[in-house]
């Protein structure tokens, strides 16, 4: 049986810090193309649990240890990643400390939800205002499809 050709796979990590007032959210400039604002994340290895991933993610990016909250949800939209087809699994993340821009992070700033940089890379707005209506509606995004 041939070997199915599927997207890849990747975590983002929308990190709050709890330790701020208001719990700003962390996003990172990007150093590589497709530039902008996003949040944290990247592709799962072979043999790594989604969680494994998104905790890694963080630390490499930010220098955070994360302690993950919930999955937010799945982006599968084909267009979501310029490069490519990618799937992310969204976890939303609490953290304490001083975030570093680390690994393929040019900056970093905390920011909050009525203050968010433009542009965002990705599908990552989606992704921010679908955390917005989690957070204040207490309910998980709509499906999309």
């Amino acid at each position: 049986m041939p070997v199915p050709v599927t997207p890849l796979l990747t975590v983002d990590i929308l990190i709050r810090m709890v330790d701020q007032p208001g719990w700003p959210v962390v996003l990172i400039e990007r150093a590589n193309p497709p530039h902008g604002f996003a949040l944290p994340g990247g592709f799962v290895d072979v043999g790594e649990r989604m969680e494994v991933a998104a905790r890694r993610e963080a630390l490499e990016e930010t220098a955070l240890e994360v302690e993950l909250v919930t999955l937010l949800g799945l982006y599968s939209d084909p267009t979501r990643d310029p490069r490519g087809h990618t799937v992310s699994a969204v976890y939303i993340a609490d953290a304490r400390g001083t975030p570093e821009a680390r690994d393929d992070a040019r900056a970093l700033a905390l920011y909050t939800l009525d203050q968010l940089p433009e542009p965002l890379a990705f599908d990552h707005a989606q992704i921010l205002a679908d955390y917005r209506t989690w957070l204040y509606e207490e309910r998980l995004p709509p499906l999309r499809g």
